[in-house]
């Protein structure tokens, strides 16, 4: 997959945002800074920058990698997240390779932790990285920003905004990310600046991050999905995948067929051709119709399309974003379990695909023991 290098850009911590950012293992491929290749040759059309501090993010998600409730000795900024390393680059360094990149760059995304510095910060990241480039997302963290925040990193040249709520229900989310883990994110909160984020962006310029597997019902999610498409966001969407050292570090990625339901019923709903109240779900909560007729869902079936990364837009393409293999580790793309397809499934695919998607085989659930994070 790639020759491993990320060690070489692990700096002290006193490497630090503004000036020092982290980026995914994908994008310092992309600029260079390492040597390598993905798996069937996909390509990463999307840079993810993560700001980084010595003392981390003070969010306590159960889930991340990122979280101080992880117990893993090493340093914040030396922490995985989404499977993957982060490794510390320079700003500067960055900047000039966007400048003179030979790769296929369509778009930056740069990623903000729940940190007192980061609101400052990430408007000086993005008013530099402006000066080379023109497709900028900022994923927020709606605790620390309010309204005026949101226009000014607009007018400083980000064209779109990402939202990640993660969890389908406000259980899941107090559960998992909130106060019942003493954490300062408030579901309430979350869904103001969303909304906010839509009024002065405009309508699907504005994206949700939702997270299958932590617990929610496929129903819930597909509701989550329609809540946000109504009020003008489209959902990126993600499989939960176990970091360990997290208190989730157990729990089990979502069941395939369930997560490719949940796939197809997101392209549907953010492309206007189904609702969720026409929807059919079983006493599971499982999707057992799509509110189609099955000669069209076939079609979209087909189209490999509904299984691609969903994510922010480029000019040149829907799934600018694609973050190739960040949800399934090789072996299991090896196997035809690639969570969020990095290209277009070619006919193949498309086969087991669509065994996966009508797959509704019962997978023993794992369940947490003696932890305040058990999921009934």
């Amino acid at each position: 997959m790639h020759n491993r290098q990320a060690s070489t850009f692990n700096h002290s911590g006193k490497f630090e945002s503004p000036n020092y950012v982290r980026t995914s293992l994908a994008g310092a491929m992309m600029l260079g800074f390492i040597q390598g290749r993905f798996y069937r040759d996909a390509k990463s059309y999307c840079l993810n920058l993560l700001l980084t501090y010595n003392d981390g993010c003070i969010g306590k998600c159960a889930y991340c990698g990122l979280s101080r409730s992880r117990s893993i000795n090493e340093p914040w900024f030396k922490k995985s997240f989404i499977r993957v390393d982060w490794p510390i680059v320079n700003l500067e360094d960055v900047i000039e390779r966007i400048h003179t990149a030979t790769c296929d760059l369509e778009r930056v995304c740069i990623s903000m932790i729940t940190n007192g510095r980061a609101k400052s910060d990430t408007l000086t990241i993005v008013k530099r990285i402006r000066s080379v480039f023109d497709q900028i997302s900022v994923l927020i963290t709606p605790t620390i920003v309010d309204k005026a925040w949101l226009e000014e990193v607009k007018d400083l040249g980000a064209d779109m905004i990402g939202v990640a709520i993660d969890a389908a229900t406000k259980n899941l989310f107090d559960k998992l990310r909130g106060k019942n883990v003493g954490a300062p994110h408030r579901w309430e909160q979350y869904w103001s600046i969303l909304k906010s984020a839509i009024d002065i962006f405009g309508k699907f310029n504005v994206g949700i991050h939702l997270i299958v597997g932590l617990g929610e019902t496929e129903r819930e999610m597909v509701m989550t999905i329609q809540r946000a498409y109504d009020m003008g966001a489209l959902t990126h969407l993600f499989s939960f995948f176990p970091e360990e050292g997290s208190p989730m570090e157990h729990h089990p990625q979502p069941p395939i067929g369930s997560y490719r339901r949940i796939q197809l019923a997101r392209y549907l709903i953010n492309n206007s051709l189904t609702r969720v109240d026409k929807m059919l779900f079983d006493y599971k909560g499982r999707i057992v119709n799509f509110g189609l007729d099955d000669k069209e869902v076939e079609r979209f079936i087909n189209s490999g399309e509904p299984f691609m990364t969903s994510g922010c837009r480029s000019k040149n393409r829907e799934n600018a974003c694609n973050r190739p293999y960040s949800n399934s580790t090789p072996y299991q793309a090896l196997i035809g379990e690639i969570r969020n397809y990095p290209f277009k499934p070619e006919p193949k695919d498309i086969e087991i695909i669509r065994l996966q998607l009508f797959d509704y085989s019962d997978i023993p659930v794992k369940k947490w023991i003696d932890t305040p994070y058990l999921i009934e």
